[in-house]
């Protein structure tokens, strides 16, 4: 489990002279209500240097590593009343949705709030995840290897159709705003291409896919890769491996991960080094170019394609189930790094990384990715071993103030060992231990890499 930290009040203390101090509350807000936003409050309570860590709307694990506060955090408003109340000194946005909505703008243009730090680009920097044409077109503007694409709409559909006859299956369509993780497909057939096309300018997608990209299909292996930037340094996260399949053996339809490897045996210091030349450095070239306001988290979605790689996709926050793993393997004070990085200073922060390999495996609910229940009661959280990390994704309190499914994915449970098979054996140990009805889970996450060969 992840353990509870005693969170430290404001210390009051007469001087020589008998006049009352306030210690400077050093307190940290966590927006969202997964996994990743689990992990994320977890390793910043760890912190000497944080007084208090709330999560809003966090969820039944949150609640142990710091204060849920029920707020929606897309009334702005309501996410502003919380920070003047709570005196928060950080914020930091775990989704996409307030990122693409614009809340640091919302913050720098508030008279209030313009000097509380917040983690996150602004809203062109969020453009990057939330317009798949804005990140291909900033790609292309920085010589950042891709796949080629094009880009259709209602209005030039034919030649989107024609573009379509021009690559070799399978076909990737992608819609160009947020859709939930759900918004790309990738087709064996062009017939089934095409007619995918026209639904997603129909509005299967809904405004999302108003616009779509086709896109050049990438034959590699994928991995994630996540850099912290104050928009000038940066530091490069440990990377990670996630599984999107809801069965064994990447069978099935697609999820929002199912489990996660971190290192990633393929990811070299030689692979790295291309990813920083290629990607990185112009990635953060382009940022300044375009005068964007960017101190945050780069998830960088990569194909491997024969030693070299490509961005399949920009994300402009941490991934997630990756996070609950990658959040373990940081050895240093992460609340420091975050808030070195929200002034400008990111070079000025210590940064290490643990060398054990850690394998996360994600228990979900039955029927998920389609129809579920929620509701249903967990338990054998308390006999998971202590080393091993659990983080809560889709959970909350009934009204008995038992602890109840409240999404398609639950729980990670994160556990480090010297390799892959070491770490595997301990994550699936424990992952057995937590029970609820219609649980499920994938058997084979970190196999294909125990067995991977350059």
């Amino acid at each position: 489990m992840y353990p509870v930290k005693d969170t430290k009040e404001t210390v009051n203390w007469k001087d020589v002279q008998g006049q009352h101090i306030t210690a400077v509350e050093r307190n940290v807000l966590v927006l969202g209500s997964g996994g990743r936003e689990h992990a994320l409050a977890w390793k910043i309570a760890q912190s000497d240097k944080v007084s208090k860590v709330y999560i809003a709307p966090g969820n039944a694990g949150t609640a142990s590593v710091g204060g849920n506060l029920i707020v929606n955090i897309a009334d702005f408003n309501a996410v502003k009343d919380i920070v003047l109340k709570y005196h928060i000194n950080l914020v930091v946005v775990g989704p996409e949705q307030p990122l693409v909505d614009g809340i640091v703008d919302f913050f720098k243009a508030d008279t209030e709030l313009k000097d509380v730090k917040i983690i996150g680009p602004d809203k062109q920097g969020a453009q990057l995840e939330g317009s798949k044409a804005y990140a291909k077109n900033f790609m292309e503007k920085y010589g950042i290897p891709t796949a080629k694409c094009f880009t259709v709409t209602s209005e030039n559909l034919d030649e989107g159709l024609n573009y379509l006859t021009t690559l070799e299956a399978p076909y990737v369509l992608k819609a160009d705003g947020l859709a939930a993780g759900k918004g790309v497909l990738i087709l064996k057939t062009l017939k089934e291409a095409q007619s995918e096309l026209k639904e997603m300018l129909s509005g299967k997608f809904g405004a999302a896919s108003a616009k779509v990209v086709i896109e050049q299909f990438l034959d590699g292996i994928e991995v994630s890769m996540f850099v912290l930037t104050d928009g000038s340094n940066y530091v490069i996260l440990p990377e990670a491996k996630d599984y999107k399949r809801i069965g064994d053996g990447d069978t099935g339809l697609n999820t929002g991960g199912m489990g996660a490897v971190s290192p990633v045996p393929f990811v070299t210091p030689d692979f790295v080094k291309k990813v920083e030349d290629r990607i990185i450095k112009p990635t953060i070239n382009g940022i300044k170019n375009e005068k964007i306001d960017y101190k945050g988290f780069i998830f960088l979605g990569l194909m491997n394609c024969g030693g070299d790689p490509y961005v399949i996709e920009y994300n402009v926050r941490m991934g997630d189930p990756e996070t609950e793993g990658v959040m373990t393997r940081i050895d240093s004070d992460f609340a420091d790094m975050l808030d070195k990085c929200a002034q400008g200073r990111l070079n000025e922060a210590h940064y290490k990384a643990s060398r054990d390999t850690s394998v996360t495996v994600m228990l979900v609910s039955g029927g998920y990715p389609e129809k579920y229940q929620k509701g249903m009661v967990i338990s054998g959280l308390e006999d998971v071993s202590p080393d091993c990390i659990v983080a809560h994704a889709g959970t909350k309190f009934d009204e008995d103030g038992q602890i109840v499914t409240s999404g398609g994915r639950v729980i990670a449970v994160t556990a480090h060992g010297k390799n892959i098979e070491e770490a595997r054996e301990k994550a699936y140990i424990n992952a057995k231990m937590i029970k609820f009805d219609g649980k499920n889970f994938r058997h084979d996450i970190g196999v294909d890499l125990m067995n991977y060969h350059a």
